[in-house]
């Protein structure tokens, strides 16, 4: 069973380029230097309509924090519900409370403002005190299908152990782990043995020169394509 790749997109090239070199999914942002906000309704339009595989989109007002005020989740919520009209496949979205825990209640509106659409809490998750608690929360929520984390650690590669755990304790339930944040073409396929994990997520490390601000390397992503295994779409 292939592994899933998700590419980050930043734009409509991004997007094309990716899906044309074996990305099973995206991952759409702007300022990926910031770690991810919210594009334009407009790109996620262009983008929706350029590429035939599942677009998800980020939906994070600022980067301050991921402590959200009343006026951050209204903001949040039209978000969600524009990038539900858009026709994307889902949001990646992430919220946490003043106790460094998720914020079940905000996850519970943008929920119900994503209407069905697929849910991956983002990093927000490497913030919280206790991964495994926040992991149990989190599979409380039928609509989570993944949950983005680099095991706490600022590169993925410094977390095989975690990951190998979430991995462990995440089967067999409708969520699944998506390994991300420091990955490298020559790192990963040591990496999918050591932790078992069925969804990978690439943003600098396929791209040109490993900078996340430079457009996707088409040869870079065919390259993890190929590693991963031959995807099904």
């Amino acid at each position: 069973m292939p592994v899933l790749l998700e590419v980050i997109a930043t734009t409509v090239a991004d997007a094309r380029v990716a899906a044309q070199a074996g990305a099973d999914r995206l991952e759409l942002v702007t300022a990926m230097g910031e770690g991810g906000l919210t594009p334009s309704l407009g790109l996620i339009e262009a983008v929706v309509a350029a590429v035939p595989i599942p677009v998800n989109v980020i939906v994070r007002p600022h980067s301050r924090s991921f402590v959200y005020d009343a006026d951050d989740y209204a903001v949040m919520l039209r978000d969600v519900r524009a990038v539900k009209a858009a026709g994307a496949n889902g949001i990646v979205i992430g919220m946490l409370d003043d106790h460094g825990e998720i914020d079940r209640e905000g996850l519970s509106h943008a929920i119900d403002a994503a209407d069905g659409l697929a849910i991956t809490f983002h990093r927000a998750f490497d913030e919280v005190r206790d991964q495994r608690k926040a992991l149990d929360v989190l599979l409380a929520f039928p609509a989570i299908t993944s949950v983005l984390t680099s095991g706490g650690k600022p590169s993925v590669l410094q977390a095989q152990a975690e990951i190998g755990e979430w991995v462990r304790h995440v089967s067999g339930s409708h969520c699944t782990v998506l390994a991300g944040a420091g990955l490298t073409v020559d790192a990963l396929a040591g990496f999918v043995n050591a932790t078992q994990v069925r969804a990978v997520h690439f943003g600098s490390g396929v791209r040109v020169d490993g900078n996340g601000l430079a457009p996707v390397d088409a040869n870079k992503v065919a390259k993890v394509r190929a590693l991963l295994g031959q995807s099904e779409h």
